[in-house]
């Protein structure tokens, strides 16, 4: 079946939700994501593409369950988006570690978590390993980093690669990079060809010109634009700015490597509504599930006229309802 915006606009019409804001592209829904997934017709989805709330010590504002329970709660999800998946479909989770409470050793959490994922009676195949490396991370926990000075900063993120089957739709080609300038001068004078103490054997077809370099599995990139739109926007209208973002460079890796313009993407812990942004620039249908109607609201100012009209329908939905909108309730919090 052609996958075009018409195919989309059915879709989101049989999902039994009223989305809160849609673009041209996309649809940002304010629900219970596991609720919500159970209504999405199987074998739909391209790409799940998300970022759940991880096992912190410390509880946040979005919520967070503890390393105990972790797996048990996970499971009900990965059971729906395994379903949802087309056949050559891919989940890629981003899964922060976390530390042992009282003491300066790590939980093994979301590697217990990727074992029952993948494991022999698991439901995905690992496809490959990825890791965010953020060299702008906080040195935290601060007790074993900056106090006691036993540990270093934790600065790389687990991002797991997992797929229905060994052979989802990917390719390299479509995220390669830029040549460096001592690759191309290599392949001005050549390659020396033979056996490398390595063990590789280098061909003469190591001097070939693909048109790009193929990338590694650790995607750098920080999270540290203040002035970005989408946090300008939510302080000017005294929106609460979701703590733990995506960095665009993220969502948008994985999207090129394993979507095509027209699949559908889909992120159950939308949060602030990145992989939706990026998605809509690339031409990819989206679905983004948010269960905070405040992070729900602020997203939309990443979309172009989105977040106005949002904000001004949820202020006269909560008008008539008599509950505080999410922009009033900031303004009752913020210091005087």
């Amino acid at each position: 079946m052609r996958e075009n915006k018409h195919n989309s606009i059915a879709l989101i019409n049989a999902i039994p939700y009223e989305p809160h804001y849609t673009t041209e592209r996309g649809a940002a829904f304010c629900a219970n994501s596991l609720e919500f997934l159970a209504s999405v017709p199987a074998s739909s989805v391209n790409l799940v593409l998300t970022s759940p709330p991880f096992a912190l010590r410390r509880k946040k504002s979005y919520g967070n369950v503890s390393a105990a329970m972790y797996v048990d709660w996970f499971m009900p999800f990965a059971k729906e988006i395994h379903r949802v998946l087309k056949p050559d479909g891919s989940f890629v989770l981003d899964i922060g570690g976390s530390w042992n409470k009282g003491e300066p050793t790590r939980s093994l959490y979301h590697f217990d978590l990727l074992l029952q994922l993948c494991g022999d009676d698991g439901l995905f195949r690992l496809a490959q390993e990825f890791y965010w490396y953020n060299r702008a991370k906080m040195p935290a926990p601060a007790q074993w980093v900056t106090v006691e000075r036993v540990r270093v900063k934790d600065a790389i993120q687990p991002i797991w690669w997992l797929s229905k089957t060994a052979h989802p739709k990917a390719s390299n080609r479509w995220v390669l990079t830029p040549y460096s300038q001592s690759m191309k001068k290599l392949f001005e004078r050549g390659y020396n060809e033979g056996p490398r103490p390595s063990g590789h054997l280098v061909s003469s077809k190591w001097g070939t010109d693909n048109g790009g370099a193929i990338p590694g599995n650790v995607i750098e990139a920080a999270n540290t634009r203040s002035g970005d739109p989408y946090i300008q926007a939510c302080r000017q209208h005294n929106l609460e700015v979701h703590p733990a973002r995506f960095a665009e460079k993220v969502p948008e890796f994985f999207l090129k490597f394993l979507t095509r313009p027209r699949n559908l993407v889909l992120d159950p812990f939308a949060g602030s509504n990145m992989v939706g942004y990026v998605s809509e620039k690339l031409k990819r249908r989206w679905i983004s599930i948010e269960i905070n109607e405040n992070y729900v609201v602020s997203s939309a100012f990443r979309f172009k006229g989105a977040g106005e009209t949002v904000l001004k329908a949820n202020a006269r939905a909560v008008e008539s309802s008599g509950v505080p909108s999410a922009e009033s309730q900031e303004e009752a919090c913020s210091p005087t």
